[in-house]
């Protein structure tokens, strides 16, 4: 299994860009702001409170609480702390929640392009992978006449992430409704990626499977304190679900990473209970620098890219400049010290396109927009 895990271009792409350490970087998504500071107040403090010792495999029952409350409250139903596993980012909370709904040979639907461990993740199960394209005609949102498409009697699960990485777009509530319908006239799971539930700009509206039928429940929602709070380095995530699939999870934890730390915790209850002043200027930030962006990349011949609805991503359209985006992405480093994230790294439907996060200063955006204008004059 571990010799044939799918590599991932992302990372190979932030490994040759060390060897440019000068490189403007518009690769890695991870927000430039800091930890607000009330958080990691409430981290230092539990520290010197010595709360430094192992912890419920599950999560300190204060953190289980306060997501629960926080949920409950934007979904309009009834979730409790047995509701509420916590785990070591969402990736953790992807692996338990493929663990307690796919056996070895059956099927997972992932939206292609979409995140690349998806595919990881599925093939250390021993599951396969079957993907469905999501098309920049159709707004670069998944459909559920797709996903029916993909629907055979191994499918046990169904990914889904909205708001979308590479794409920054947010899933229409009608599809997410059809797509409840699905799993329960099929019988499978539907596993839905909501880590950037809080960055939404304009007028878009997110919508969590989870709302979209109170009777609904073979759902299990994963989010993560990283990107909403700055807290990519903390390690903080969780997944909401049924009890009956929650459950089990605790016992994994407990053979893999037995606890996160408490301290690590309490923090999160800072987040989630503190003020969001800090999210609501981030999320202000990021739509400014979104605006940057796009006009920019727009006013560049052959280029186009649609405005993300969510995230802190653009993936932009490179065909008309007729290299394959993994050669782009090679040709921006090497030649202009550039470095991107090719679309093929998120699945066959990215081919064509790169990454741009903009998840970084204005200066940096605007840098590298020069020297994307730089390479379409030469």
């Amino acid at each position: 299994m571990a010799a044939n895990y799918p590599a991932s271009d992302i990372r190979e792409m932030f490994n040759l860009a060390l060897d440019f350490p000068d490189a403007v970087k518009l690769t890695v998504g991870e927000p430039d702001f800091t930890t607000p500071e009330h958080i990691k107040a409430a981290g230092i403090r539990a520290i010197e409170n010595n709360n430094t010792r192992y912890v419920a495999n599950a999560g300190i029952p204060e953190l289980r609480s306060a997501i629960a409350r926080k949920y409950s409250a934007r979904w309009d139903r009834g979730i409790g702390p047995g509701n509420v596993m916590v785990s070591f980012g969402a990736m953790e909370a992807l692996t338990f929640a493929l663990d307690v709904t796919v056996s070895p040979g059956e099927e997972v639907i992932i939206p292609d392009p979409s995140f690349p461990n998806y595919l990881g993740q599925v093939h250390r199960l021993g599951g396969v992978a079957v993907s469905v394209p999501v098309l920049e005609d159709n707004g670069f949102k998944l459909r559920a006449e797709d996903v029916r498409a993909a629907i055979s009697d191994k499918t046990a699960a169904v990914i889904i992430n909205s708001p979308s990485n590479p794409l920054g777009s947010v899933m229409d509530r009608a599809e997410l409704e059809q797509i409840a319908e699905l799993a329960d006239e099929h019988g499978f799971s539907v596993i839905s990626d909501e880590v950037y539930d809080e960055m939404v700009f304009d007028d878009a509206v997110f919508t969590s499977i989870a709302e979209v039928d109170p009777g609904f429940d073979k759902f299990l929602a994963i989010g993560s304190f990283s990107k909403t709070y700055a807290m990519t380095g903390w390690r903080c995530g969780f997944v909401i679900g049924s009890e009956d699939l929650i459950a089990p999870m605790s016992l994994l934890q407990e053979g893999l990473t037995s606890s996160l730390p408490g301290f690590v915790q309490e923090a999160a209850v800072a987040a989630i209970e503190g003020p969001q002043t800090a999210v609501e200027m981030m999320v202000a930030s990021y739509a400014e620098r979104r605006e940057i962006l796009i006009d920019r990349i727009n006013a560049i011949d052959g280029l186009s890219v649609i405005r993300p609805e969510a995230t802190f991503y653009a993936f932009v359209n490179i065909k008309e400049w007729g290299l394959s985006s993994w050669e782009l992405a090679i040709a921006l480093l090497e030649n202009h010290n550039l470095a991107t994230i090719p679309g093929s790294a998120f699945g066959p439907a990215g081919e064509g396109y790169l990454r741009l996060t903009f998840a970084v200063s204005p200066e940096t955006i605007n840098t590298a927009c020069d020297r994307l204008e730089a390479f379409a004059a030469r």
